[in-house]
């Protein structure tokens, strides 16, 4: 039986993780209006996986016998005033999501629930990936999009991403 902190923290990160994909999804409209498809497309995909992220932690807590506890998720509320903007918010928002993670870990850890431990392993290694990813697309936003066909081709370039579903195993 799994210690109700530990349960009541993934059940929190199903939350947490339904609301990056709302962020996510307000980042891609955003973009949409402006005509900027690549944009929309790459904050799409991800919004996909955030969505499955907050499955996993679903499928984790059932598979082990616990309860799924759904709460209400809160709309976005971040206003974007410049193309940079979202790509800022979205490194922000991975860190706190990591920091989330961590939490989670860390509680999982002082309880001795390995299994736990060894499930939130593969989400340390994702949000690593994740950061990066958001640090990339600021870098590439500051080194390449200063003009107009700048702009163009990094647009084309980050419309070019498609969406994989998670390889994360749950037994």
């Amino acid at each position: 039986m799994m210690n109700q902190s530990v349960i009541d923290l993934l059940n929190q990160q199903i939350n947490k993780e339904f609301y990056s994909a709302y962020l996510y999804l307000d980042m891609a409209n955003y973009y949409a209006d402006q005509g900027l498809n690549g944009f929309e497309n790459w904050f799409y995909v991800q919004m996909q996986e955030e969505r499955d992220h907050a499955l996993l932690f679903r499928q984790y807590l059932l598979n082990n016998g616990e309860k799924v506890k759904l709460d209400a998720i809160a709309a976005p509320d971040k206003e974007f005033k410049s193309f940079r903007d979202p790509l800022i918010i979205a490194l922000e928002h991975e860190k706190y999501v990591t920091a989330s993670i961590n939490t989670i870990y860390e509680e999982a850890y002082k309880n001795k629930d390995f299994r736990t431990m060894q499930f939130l392993d593969w989400f340390i290694k994702e949000q690593g990936e994740e950061e990066k990813n958001a640090d990339d697309n600021i870098k590439k936003f500051d080194l390449f999009a200063g003009d107009s066909k700048g702009l163009y081709m990094l647009d084309n370039e980050l419309k070019a991403r498609i969406y994989t579903a998670p390889s994360l195993v749950l037994d």
